[in-house]
């Protein structure tokens, strides 16, 4: 086991994309009017790509066309103050071939907010990292 300068537990890419698979929320960042703007979504892995779907007319959709954006999944315990953390960057595409569209809409992946929600992103991880945060062991005191 791998860990940084600040005791966090380093994660392989194969450790984050499996903690990315199970998690349902995440957070994509991207630039809305040249300032950075970060959105909370429901996702899923497919094929190590993260699968989003929003409503055609978003801004989320308008701003993610070809854009490189970062995407973030995270999950704590705060009792037992454990947890994870996965960071994804990579380039966002908008899905405009109607059989792949239709080969996303099997995933289970099921829009949380109302509305049309028909339009798919979809962001091939050029980079992945991710960090734990492992119990801590109770230090001994001196007698």
């Amino acid at each position: 086991m791998r860990v940084d300068d600040s005791g966090l537990q380093v994660l392989s890419r194969a450790e984050c994309l499996e903690l990315l698979s199970s998690a349902e929320i995440g957070r994509i960042v991207f630039t809305d009017h040249a300032l950075p703007a970060v959105q909370p979504v429901n996702f899923c892995l497919r094929d190590g790509h993260i699968v989003i779907r929003t409503n055609p007319g978003s801004k989320l959709a308008a701003a993610t066309r070809h854009a490189v954006v970062a995407f973030e999944a995270d999950d704590f315990d705060t009792l037992a103050r454990t947890g994870w953390s996965v960071t994804a960057v990579g380039r966002a595409r908008a899905v405009q071939d109607e059989a792949e569209r239709a080969r996303l809409a099997e995933l289970p992946l099921r829009p949380w907010a109302p509305g049309d929600r028909s339009h798919y992103i979809v962001i091939r991880i050029e980079q992945v990292s991710g960090r734990r945060i492992i119990a801590a062991h109770e230090s001994a005191t001196p007698a």
